[in-house]
């Protein structure tokens, strides 16, 4: 089981299981532990992980929950929290045993979320902010690949810190245009006035312009949406058109998504049916026009868009269809009909491109799908 696979399980368990814990320990045992096995190190080997190690810088006999070790020297401390705890409570125990040890790098994780720090701004005292925070319900392939530097196989401490600060200020500007997007502050509302007037500015025109502010946000980002919206059936060679049958309108879904969507690649979304299609659905349904070309005019491949998955279709039949797609940020895969439509088969894939490794499987489905058009004709 690959490293993917191992996270995806546990984030999984930890769905199904959280509701049920009821103590810090059983918080270790059921979701940080096997973390700590996902990331490659045994548990249970005193030279890898070492539970309970001394941090202890006041004599009162502070200690860490778990200390990962490499060369008998700690790399990675992990202060443990009940799953049900706010770690913004906690962070200042995590630095205190920090710089009692010589690790480069802090974990604290209530087995759920995982915020990972570093000593980027002086050496041996940790950063306030964290470079890294994971979702464990939530969890992206862009998480994975993260937390695989961090494998005991892929460990490159100097790699990891190069890259941490870019990390930490990514967090920090989202954070920062989330929150003046959803409600300009002053300072940020204050360069807009600056910019498009004298170079001053009164208490009095910050509140005349932060209204105008949110909405021109809002509008921009609603203009960056129309234009991925016009582009989003576009084919490789972008000289098709995208079908008249074939777009997300066939279910309905004619209105734009909450700007704020753009973030997270919605393209379309209906609300009352709770259907929302991603730009990541739209590019595999183009990656399976791309290899259906050359047998079929592509203006008949087109697709319909559901609540539970995404489908692939000739001609816009719901019966004839090509493809199922199920494109989870933990699990990916897609269907493929056989037996004349009478059972079907699921492939699992890490991303949408592996799809052309299975052009074969997507001519079977197109083939049974057109064969079962004709004869119905």
């Amino acid at each position: 089981m690959d490293f993917k696979d191992q996270l995806t399980q546990l984030s999984d368990k930890i769905a199904k299981q959280k509701d049920s814990i009821a103590t810090e320990e059983a918080t270790k045992t059921s979701f940080i532990m096997p973390m700590i096995a996902a990331l490659g190190y045994d548990v249970f080997n005193p030279f890898e992980v070492i539970p309970e190690m001394d941090c202890d810088l006041t004599r009162r006999g502070d200690k860490i929950d778990y200390a990962i070790m490499r060369d008998n020297t700690p790399i990675l401390l992990i202060e443990c929290k009940h799953c049900k705890q706010n770690l913004d409570l906690h962070s200042t125990q995590l630095a205190k045993y920090y710089a009692a040890s010589n690790a480069r790098f802090g974990v604290l994780t209530n087995g759920i979320e995982y915020r990972f720090y570093a000593d980027l701004e002086k050496q041996n005292i940790m950063d306030e902010k964290p470079f890294l925070v994971v979702n464990m319900l939530d969890l992206s392939d862009t998480d994975i690949e993260q937390l695989k530097k961090f494998h005991k196989s892929y460990y490159n401490e100097q790699e990891i810190l190069s890259t941490a600060q870019e990390l930490q200020i990514t967090i920090q500007v989202k954070e920062l245009l989330n929150r003046n997007f959803q409600s300009p502050g002053d300072e940020f509302v204050r360069y807009f006035v600056k910019y498009t007037g004298d170079g001053k500015s009164s208490a009095k025109q910050i509140e005349q312009y932060r209204p105008i502010v949110k909405k021109s946000i809002v509008s921009v980002i609603n203009d960056i949406i129309a234009d991925r919206l016009n582009v989003a059936i576009k084919n490789e060679n972008s000289t098709d058109k995208q079908p008249e049958d074939g777009n997300v309108c066939k279910n309905d879904q004619t209105a734009y998504p909450d700007a704020e969507k753009l973030l997270d690649g919605v393209v379309f979304q209906d609300k009352e049916k709770g259907i929302i299609t991603t730009q990541e659905e739209i590019d595999a349904y183009n990656i399976v026009r791309s290899i259906l070309r050359q047998y079929v005019d592509v203006k008949r491949i087109q697709y319909n868009d559901y609540k539970s998955y995404f489908t692939v279709n000739l001609d816009g039949s719901t019966w004839w269809w090509i493809c199922r797609l199920y494109l989870g940020k933990r699990k990916k895969q897609f269907c493929i009909p056989k037996d004349n439509y009478a059972s079907n088969e699921w492939i699992e894939i890490e991303s949408i491109d592996d799809i052309l490794k299975y052009a074969d499987r997507i001519k079977e489905g197109f083939d049974l799908a057109i064969t079962s058009a004709d004869r119905n004709k």
